[in-house]
């Protein structure tokens, strides 16, 4: 059987890379998005050090002459891909400042790689992903987005406001329902996950859960079969409120 195609923006490193890795031990060629594609073909290095099919290629999310020579390359090589894992995203927030104290600056920064760039992205690529059998897109968000827990006091981020990187994942998260919506009666799906709170460099080591466990979703969604969900907010099978 030829094997699948996957393409994960911003996996050179953390969920991004174990992401690759797993996809990659499933049997999927894996394709590693790296800013730096120096950098994307070591993290290639890597797996393919440990038996596995990957590659890389050059994309930054927030440029659009990257993004599409990016797909011509994948195009070129490979005709088609099966998988797209939004991966890539960025949190600029100062903790130190309030909600409304937040730059603009900050904002615009934050939504150009977390939305703008995702949205990007996947029209770039949907066109590959519709010559798929059954193309799968996965959305990395996170439970920050979720709007019924932010408004819940009783929730256990109700207190943790940090807004352009928060608000950037709701609307992720409605960008998803509404592409859902188009795709409803192809034979493709997408859906938005919540990783966990991960130890990783954007959460300065912090977290619940190793990245591994991290990556588990984002893997469970891309690999789903024809009954699986579309237009879904999960994090390691569960339904989470938006």
């Amino acid at each position: 059987m030829t094997k699948k195609i996957a393409l994960i923006t911003g996996a050179t490193r953390g969920i991004g890379l174990e992401t690759a890795r797993q996809l990659a031990q499933q049997g999927v060629h894996v394709i590693i998005g790296a800013r730096e594609l120096a950098k994307g073909a070591q993290a290639a290095k890597t797996l393919q050090g440990e038996g596995l099919d990957a590659e890389a290629v050059a994309i930054d999310v927030t440029n659009a002459a990257s993004i599409a020579a990016a797909a011509k390359e994948i195009e070129h090589k490979h005709g088609h891909l099966d998988i797209l894992v939004n991966n890539a995203g960025i949190l600029l927030d100062d903790f130190q400042k309030k909600v409304s104290e937040q730059t603009l600056d900050t904002w615009r920064t934050t939504f150009d790689t977390n939305l703008f760039g995702l949205i990007a992205v996947t029209q770039a690529f949907l066109p590959l992903l519709r010559k798929s059998s059954a193309g799968r897109i996965v959305n990395v968000s996170s439970l920050l987005g979720s709007l019924a827990l932010h408004s819940d006091p009783a929730s256990p981020i109700y207190d943790f406001k940090v807004p352009a990187y928060n608000v950037s994942k709701s609307a992720v998260n409605a960008w998803t329902v509404q592409l859902a919506y188009e795709l409803r009666d192809s034979t493709l799906k997408v859906n938005t996950i919540h990783p966990g709170y991960v130890k990783t460099d954007m959460n300065k080591g912090e977290g619940e859960i190793d990245i591994p466990q991290g990556a588990k979703t984002s893997v469970e969604l891309a690999l789903i079969g024809a009954d699986g969900p579309n237009g879904g907010y999960f994090h390691l099978g569960q339904t989470l409120p938006w």
